[in-house]
């Protein structure tokens, strides 16, 4: 998202987070995809998370049971962070 200048679900390219997963070698059937931008940590990030009732619902979601975590700093919002679930 930084490198891109992009902060979306879907990338200017219009691949989505199950595709990018596929792209990167994931066999998972379901793939969610937690994003956020701004925070200053990692305990603000997932407070934000666990405060929001869809994000909260990635995070513990059964059928989830492989998890790839990103941070990125730099571009406008500063931070870039991204939780990526597959099962």
């Amino acid at each position: 998202m930084v490198a891109r200048d992009f902060y979306a679900h879907t990338a200017p390219d219009g691949s989505k987070p199950w595709d990018r997963a596929a792209a990167a070698g994931s066999r998972c059937r379901t793939v969610g995809e937690n994003i956020a931008c701004g925070q200053r940590s990692a305990a603000e990030v997932v407070r934000g998370w666990m405060n929001s009732p869809g994000h909260r619902a990635n995070i513990l979601k059964p059928e989830f049971t492989h998890i790839g975590v990103g941070f990125a700093g730099g571009g406008r919002a500063g931070t870039y962070w991204t939780q990526v679930f597959g099962g």
